[in-house]
């Protein structure tokens, strides 16, 4: 008998992990940038070499994680959560490059911030190869 209350108690508690997962994709990874963020302009923008050094910083630090192409889809990314982002969706094409700028600075579990590892710079140049990807 203590054996089915516990094997149901598992049951349930998977369940609920189910539909609490579901429900957290249907909403989006709900990772908002402050306003604030939008104002910011990428000095990098339009530049090649930016984009160019941006691949580069990309591959050391963001593939493992969101995968060659940005898809969300890295080796790391089946144990992550919540999930890495994809960086390719409509939704992150619709943010301001600030926005964006914003979290690779800031980060949020398991991502990390890179505002004290990579520079201004870098990060503007993260961005901008992020948009090439976007375009593809």
């Amino acid at each position: 008998m203590k054996t089915k209350r516990n094997f149901a108690f598992v049951v349930l508690l998977f369940a609920a992990l189910l539909v609490l997962s579901g429900y957290s994709l249907i909403q989006g990874n709900g990772w908002e940038a402050p306003p604030e963020a939008d104002k910011l302009t990428n000095p990098l923008q339009n530049k090649v070499e930016a984009a160019r050094s941006g691949k580069k910083l990309f591959s050391k630090n963001c593939v493992v994680c969101h995968g060659n192409q940005g898809e969300g889809n890295g080796m790391a990314a089946i144990s992550l959560h919540p999930h890495p982002t994809n960086l390719v969706s409509p939704k992150v094409e619709a943010e301001s490059d600030g926005a964006i700028f914003w979290k690779i600075s800031t980060g949020r579990s398991p991502m990390p911030g890179y505002s004290s590892t990579l520079s201004e710079e870098k990060r503007w140049q993260l961005v901008s190869y992020i948009r090439t990807l976007q375009a593809k």
